[in-house]
């Protein structure tokens, strides 16, 4: 007897977020996507993850168009999401107010289903995006994410598995997002998966170790319904296993795919000129990707990590980092390394390293887990490191989003006049610094362009840094300026940017170091400390727009004393006081970039 096989396509989400680090541009999808539509996927996952605040903050593009343009040409395949549960499409909880109404949003945009998991797994972060999802009219696939630790077990999946079927999914996948379900125990677990559940069962994993495409023929064996795969331009790696492989090992099997090779590969020959395109490398295993097996670290996560470090200037700590995730993972009671925790672990290990001294500077977002507003922590938190975040402070009992008030009708008076509609206030609810940096770009119609060669007018010497640091952050590839009647070509380049000039200036070529100038030492007194940045990132001198800043000059701190946020890895780090004294000098405009190793404030000691 035959059994079809389902197949879910990662390609335009999933796949260039965990090689591409998310920087596909809807313009690379659109001319490919309705042969796509016609190849007989189950589903096409193009949105959530990642690909939402990417859009604005790299690519200068709505993710709600991005959504809106794609389903406008899908007509035969369902559209799915990724959604992070109460964390949404960002890296913290977001009121139930909120979660409403993106989900609502995300359905009449297009999205016909939504995949919904919780990262530890605690299934009162689901309840409520289980529901809205369902009552907007949404297909509902709940996950249960697996890792390996010494708390979680096969009982506890099971477990898991029965309260979601409870609730009202759908369908379950099983989230394997560090490639460390082995066949064999793929094997077990969907067979009892099978055996207990009535609703079908999904297999989501990635190549990075190379185990993925032996566990998926165990899992199909076993009586799994569906898999996750990737073109093959975009597949291996940290990514998917390549759906042109899982297709060629099931023919002349009793598995049917429904897919067809010559089409299959006709799509992968539209990415690979993309790849090419733009300079993106294929997915490869390297040593640190087998190493996963020891430091459990995601596909995505992994390369989210290098390009972090790489901005930190510090991928020569790749590998002390990577020994350090499973320290801080022990630390934090076993948390499975998904979004978003994986991003609270990876983090916090790669400020270990960076600072020379474990938790010396924890995120905001390492202190909110600790106190239990991301839910239940697989297992116990270090007792000293739990004293040192809490003091005498109790961790929350309940459900982490009961703590949290409404907040639409603020999103709506801060966004204000930015906001064309209902999808640019959720914009500015989930990412109100970056939102409301790319609405005001849209609506003054100045958009950066992604990549290729940019001229711009008249610049002076601060916003020529700018222009450099986009240069850095962005695909755009050179930017022709002129700045005091001197004309520059700013290209890529390795840790500095080369500044040409073209025609006008007989001024030999020059580079715009990525570091900043430091205070001159004579204006230090005797008792003056520099507070400096221990990383690299974007300086805040209050938590939000609207609060007051920590600290003001003349203003009294002690020791430990939060004085700024440092945004930076997609997390916001307080920044606190070394010393006890009065704040001299703020030496950072709110809002700039900072390097590592730049000056910060002047305190002079008490």
């Amino acid at each position: 007897m035959r059994r079809e096989i389902r197949f879910t396509d990662t390609t335009l989400r999933d796949a260039h977020q965990s090689l591409w680090a998310t920087r596909m541009r809807t313009v690379d999808m659109l001319p490919i996507i309705e042969k796509i539509d016609q190849i007989g996927y189950s589903s096409l996952e193009v949105w959530g993850g990642a690909t939402f605040d990417v859009c604005m903050r790299f690519l200068h593009e709505d993710p709600w168009e991005r959504l809106r343009q794609l389903k406008r040409v899908v007509k035969k395949t369902p559209l799915q999401m990724l959604l992070r549960g109460q964390n949404l499409l960002g890296y913290r909880h977001y009121p139930d107010d909120i979660v409403e109404r993106v989900i609502f949003k995300s359905v009449e945009n297009g999205i016909d289903i939504i995949r919904i998991f919780d990262a530890l797994n605690d299934t009162r972060n689901l309840e409520f995006s289980v529901q809205k999802a369902k009552e907007a009219g949404a297909t509902v696939q709940a996950v249960v994410v697996y890792t390996r630790s010494p708390i979680h077990s096969l009982d506890h999946y099971l477990a898991t598995a029965h309260t979601l079927e409870d609730m009202g999914a759908d369908s379950l996948c099983i989230k394997d997002m560090a490639g460390l379900l082995s066949p064999f125990t793929a094997e077990q677990l969907i067979r009892r998966l099978k055996s207990e559940l009535s609703i079908p069962i999904h297999l989501h994993t990635h190549y990075i170790g190379g185990l993925a495409p032996m566990t998926y023929l165990k899992a199909i064996e076993a009586g799994v319904d569906g898999v996750d795969t990737a073109s093959a331009p975009l597949a291996f790696g940290a990514s998917q296993p390549p759906v042109e492989t899982l297709v060629s090992a099931l023919k002349d099997s009793p598995f049917e795919t429904g897919l067809d090779l010559d089409v299959l590969f006709d799509v992968a020959r539209y990415f690979e000129k993309i790849r090419r395109e733009r300079g993106f490398d294929r997915g490869v295993t390297r040593i640190s990707d087998m190493q996963v097996f020891s430091h459990q670290v995601p596909g995505g996560m992994i390369s989210n990590l290098v390009a972090q470090l790489e901005v930190q200037k510090a991928l020569d700590k790749l590998d002390e980092v990577l020994q350090e995730i499973p320290r801080v993972r022990a630390d934090l009671g076993y948390p499975p390394l998904v979004t978003p925790t994986s991003q609270i672990v990876g983090i916090q290990a790669t400020l270990n390293i960076l600072c020379g001294e474990r938790y010396k500077v924890v995120p905001d977002e390492v202190k909110a887990y600790i106190r239990g507003y991301y839910g239940r922590p697989p297992g116990e938190i270090d007792p000293d490191l739990r004293q040192k975040i809490l003091g005498e402070e109790e961790q929350i009992k309940g459900r982490p989003a009961d703590y949290l008030e409404p907040i639409w009708d603020r999103v709506v008076e801060e966004c204000g006049s930015l906001a064309r509609s209902e999808e640019d206030y959720l914009s500015y609810a989930l990412f109100p610094t970056v939102a409301k940096k790319f609405l005001a770009q849209r609506n003054a119609g100045q958009l950066p362009a992604v990549g290729g060669t940019e001229e711009v007018g008249d610049v002076n010497i601060n916003e020529l840094k700018e222009l450099v640091k986009l240069v850095h952050e962005t695909d755009v590839t050179e930017l022709k300026v002129e700045s005091e009647g001197v004309k520059f070509s700013i290209k890529k380049g390795g840790s500095e940017v080369p500044v040409k000039p073209v025609a006008v200036s007989e001024t030999p070529t020059a580079a715009v170091p990525t570091t900043s100038i430091e205070p001159d030492q004579e204006t230090l007194g005797e008792n003056d400390i520099q507070i400096i940045a221990p990383m690299v990132g974007t300086f805040y001198r209050s938590p939000s727009p609207d609060a007051e800043p920590y600290v003001n000059i003349g203003d009294v701190v002690k020791v430990g004393q939060p004085l700024c946020i440092i945004e930076a890895m997609k997390l916001m780090n307080e920044i606190e006081s070394e010393v006890q004294g009065r704040v001299k000098s703020i030496l950072v405009e709110n809002g700039q970039p900072v390097e590592y190793g730049q000056p910060l404030f002047i305190i002079e000691k008490a």
